[in-house]
């Protein structure tokens, strides 16, 4: 009986694991755009990217928060140790009292203050600029996202020639061992048969290697924990179609370059601190208000309390008419720093249409390639079925073989490298022009946008 519970337990048991690790080696099937769209929702780096936006909004308004009235409530006790001493007419008398209490509230209200109010130009400016970072962080992590989903789908595609040229070769190496049984082959060419199938094994476990690292990498890009899963639920060749579109389409504006546009801004930025420079020139006004209550007595200071209101109000202006030209040399050193960002600007300019032009020719070159590399795996293929049905008829050597599946095997790699090769180039010269479809991803382009 104990036997039998023993059994049912132990059965039970191998069902539970066997159902918990089928449901953990069930692989989440995950598109290009799910890829991006999930990134873009859990990557630390974008989230960190938003809150330094906040942070700076939070900012602008503290220093809004200078232009309102400051009012503070104080108290104070000081308690005489010993008394001051007055002489008249050759007498002298203690004067003082032991305690002094004093309790208020006393306020202050700038009233003309040209630096802060031009510096409140400079909180808008670091918002934006934030925004403009937070933008360039999603687009840079776009790129990432594409370029290892593309590395990734390579690996795959990879590894699957590999496979179907290693079965090719074990299904050769089989008839050639038939061959040898019954002699009609010989020992040599069943021994290289076997070599050759046995070759391309390293190289199916360095690409389910690559694999596994490349799913690593994207998990992290994702912010995914590395327990789950994934599966591209594409391939390189359901890219070929759109690839001719985007290069028809492109649009090679530097308008939404995220360098430029943060250089821009720091460049209005500098300007605006410009302003606040001059307007260290002017004078400030500012408005005080008191209102005290004071009590002096003798003895205990917790006794015999005798408060007595009073209130006062001031102007204060402060003009600063010299401070050894350090105002004057400080407008100066500004002004040079706003007019090197000009030669900055153009500057980048340069490079980055040189740029755009060099990535534009690699995408032709590329897709030149592929179309040469897809009439190359026609060829091949055509090839290895002719060398197919001369084996079958006996007339086909073990090196003539050896040859078309090389040569198809060859093929079908340069062929998916191309494919890569031209979309990462297209990710690239995406990343370059900053014009990510960042909307297609989920991102609310009030987030992104650096125009108010």
């Amino acid at each position: 009986m104990y036997l039998k519970k023993f059994i049912k337990f132990a059965l039970m048991a191998v069902a539970v694991t066997a159902t918990s690790t089928a449901t953990n080696a069930e692989a989440l099937n995950v598109t290009l755009d799910e890829c991006i769209r999930i990134a873009l929702s859990d990557n630390p780096s974008i989230i960190v990217a938003d809150m330094e936006v906040q942070r700076v909004d939070y900012s602008k308004k503290e220093t809004l928060g200078q232009l309102f009235p400051q009012v503070n409530f104080t108290a104070n006790y000081s308690r005489t140790l010993a008394k001051q001493t007055m002489v008249m007419m050759d007498q002298s008398f203690k004067v003082g009292t032991d305690n002094s209490h004093s309790v208020g509230f006393q306020g202050t209200l700038p009233i003309i203050v040209p630096a802060l109010w031009k510096s409140i130009k400079l909180s808008d400016n670091q918002i934006l600029q934030n925004i403009e970072k937070a933008r360039a962080s999603r687009i840079s992590l776009v790129n990432q996202v594409k370029n290892a989903y593309y590395a990734l789908l390579l690996a795959r595609d990879s590894k699957r020639v590999i496979e179907a040229n290693h079965e090719t070769a074990l299904l050769t190496a089989e008839i050639f061992q038939k061959q040898f049984e019954i002699g009609v082959g010989t020992e040599l060419d069943m021994t290289r048969a076997r070599v050759a199938a046995t070759t391309l094994e390293p190289s199916i476990l360095d690409a389910q290697n690559s694999i596994d690292a490349l799913k690593l990498q994207l998990k992290v890009l994702m912010g995914m924990d590395s327990n789950v899963d994934i599966e591209p639920s594409e391939t390189l060749d359901s890219y070929k179609a759109m690839m001719y579109d985007y290069t028809m389409s492109v649009d090679t504006s530097l308008v939404n370059n995220t360098s430029l546009r943060q250089l821009d801004l720091q460049t209005d930025y500098l300007k605006q601190a410009l302003k606040v420079q001059k307007m260290s020139w002017f004078p400030t006004l500012t408005g005080s208000i008191n209102y005290m209550w004071n009590s002096m007595s003798n003895g205990s200071p917790f006794k015999n309390f005798n408060w007595n209101p009073y209130s006062q109000a001031a102007l204060a202006l402060s003009w600063n008419l010299f401070s050894g030209g350090q105002r004057y040399f400080k407008q100066k050193e500004a002004e040079i720093t706003v007019n090197e960002m000009k030669w900055q600007r153009e500057n980048l300019t340069r490079t980055l249409n040189s740029q755009v032009e060099t990535q534009l020719n690699n995408i032709k070159s590329n897709l030149k390639q592929i179309e040469s590399n897809a009439a190359s795996v026609a060829l091949a293929e055509k090839s290895d079925n002719i060398m197919q049905e001369s084996f079958k008829l006996g007339v086909g050597t073990f090196l003539q073989i050896q040859d078309t599946q090389n040569a198809l095997l060859g093929a079908r790699l340069s062929y998916y490298q191309a494919i890569y090769n031209l979309l990462v180039s297209q990710s690239d010269l995406e990343l370059m022009l900053g014009n990510a479809p960042l909307a297609k991803y989920g991102v609310n382009n009030e987030i992104i946008k650096t125009n108010r």
